[in-house]
């Protein structure tokens, strides 16, 4: 399953049936075949053309599948959930940082895969539980920036540009008058 390109030369050889109760989303269900000759001497196959709306990004999304079992709907939704993976993955490679693997055994690297997949977990969490409205991009920025303050976590999340509450006084052990703070 690919994202329909705009340059991509095709042709309907049938519109398929939408149907009325299931498809709420779902725009357009065809088979098609490709029209230009490289391509075709690639992959003489027909394909199907799904256009899906977006609701949530508001834009349509047309979809090629060699896929002709499965229904229109769960097609959208498969790429939809794709497309969430994709993202989530360029979360960790973005925000945390990772080029390369430390370790090069198998262990190694997925000790260091698992912890990522630990590390953006907990910061989407973090993100989701907040009153304050954080980027992720800026709530990594900022806990890389207070990483080794004492602060509660809560608190600091859900209004992170307030003064901190100082600390009471303590007195000294063994000297009645000297304070510290």
């Amino acid at each position: 399953m690919i994202r329909h390109k705009g340059n991509l030369a095709i042709s309907t050889v049938e519109e398929l049936e939408l149907p009325e109760t299931t498809a709420q989303h779902v725009l357009k269900d065809e088979e098609i075949e490709l029209t230009n000759p490289q391509s075709k001497t690639k992959y003489k196959g027909r394909f199907r053309r799904v256009a899906v709306w977006d609701e949530e990004n508001r834009q349509t999304i047309e979809l090629i599948t060699n896929n002709f079992a499965w229904a229109a709907q769960p097609i959208g939704d498969l790429y939809k959930s794709r497309w969430e993976i994709e993202v989530f993955f360029r979360d960790i490679k973005q925000l945390l940082h990772i080029k390369t693997f430390i370790g090069t055994s198998k262990n190694a690297v997925m000790i260091q895969i698992w912890t990522a997949l630990i590390t953006i977990l907990l910061i989407k969490v973090m993100k989701a539980t907040t009153k304050f409205g954080w980027h992720l991009s800026n709530l990594m920025a900022f806990i890389r920036l207070n990483i080794f303050l004492k602060i509660e976590l809560q608190k600091w999340l859900d209004s992170p540009f307030t003064e901190p509450e100082k600390p009471p006084l303590k007195i000294v052990q063994g000297d009645l008058f000297a304070q510290t703070p």
